[in-house]
């Protein structure tokens, strides 16, 4: 999230760890935009940062298209900024999977290509090894994902960009403890595997989210147990475009 008010420190830190494979988390609801926001006023509300009103943007996306130039200039501004950071570019996806709209998938993927992403996230969670650890996690967000995962995945391979085989995270978002994550490594299928959490050493601050467990989701990440059953199973620490069999954990 390159317009947050932590992206700096984040840079800092990534560039502390070079072999660290970065992702760009595009936004375009409920954060603070890229460009000023009189540049983009059917994306903003008074206050400056993104609408909230998703349902309703998304239709606005789909038909205005004027509304859907300022959604070019924003994701354009957010890669330029990422490529001031100089940090090697791994993947890149939206906040709240909001690319797996036809328009904005399409538009991430057109212009990633022009400032060399190389892979996108297809939010795809295999229901049945979700179910499996904890019965019921998974089912209807699955089914209605379903059919615009696979417009996504299909617009990704036209473009030749690499994608995931199976990403987990959606069912247990901000809740991924040590008993799930360590569930998830011990049943991981072949593949590109992607698992995200979002970890922080604080449950309450500027942003955050009502109900999310950071601390815990942090703990699961450097849980003993978890990084034995990591190594157990298989897939090695990488990122999307680095090649087969990789288990990518981002926030």
């Amino acid at each position: 999230m390159v317009a947050s008010p932590g992206a700096a420190d984040a840079v800092r830190r990534a560039r502390a760890m070079p072999s660290l494979r970065v992702g760009l988390h595009v936004v375009l609801v409920e954060a603070r935009p890229a460009l000023p926001p009189e540049r983009i006023p059917d994306l903003v509300g008074r206050n400056g940062f993104f609408r909230t009103d998703m349902g309703r943007l998304a239709v606005d996306i789909a038909f205005k298209p004027r509304v859907r130039a300022q959604v070019v200039a924003e994701i354009t501004a957010q890669f330029e900024a990422f490529a001031a950071t100089r940090l090697r570019l791994d993947h890149v996806n939206a906040h709240k999977h909001f690319h797996l709209h036809p328009v904005i998938g399409a538009e991430l993927i057109a212009i990633g290509k022009r400032f060399g992403a190389l892979a996108i996230r297809v939010p795809t969670e295999p229901a049945a090894v979700v179910n499996g650890i904890a019965p019921a996690s998974a089912g209807l967000q699955a089914s209605l994902l379903a059919q615009w995962t696979r417009v996504l995945r299909a617009q990704a391979r036209r473009a030749g960009m690499a994608t995931p085989d199976a990403v987990f995270g959606l069912a247990w978002s901000g809740a991924m403890t040590r008993e799930r994550l360590k569930g998830l490594l011990e049943r991981l299928p072949d593949g590109v595997i992607e698992i995200y959490a979002h970890p922080a050493v604080a449950s309450r601050f500027a942003g955050h989210a009502p109900g999310y467990r950071y601390t815990d989701e942090l703990a699961a990440l450097i849980d003993p147990d978890c990084i034995a059953a990591q190594r157990r199973s298989g897939h090695r620490l990488d990122g999307f475009a680095a090649g087969p069999a990789p288990i990518l954990t981002n926030a």
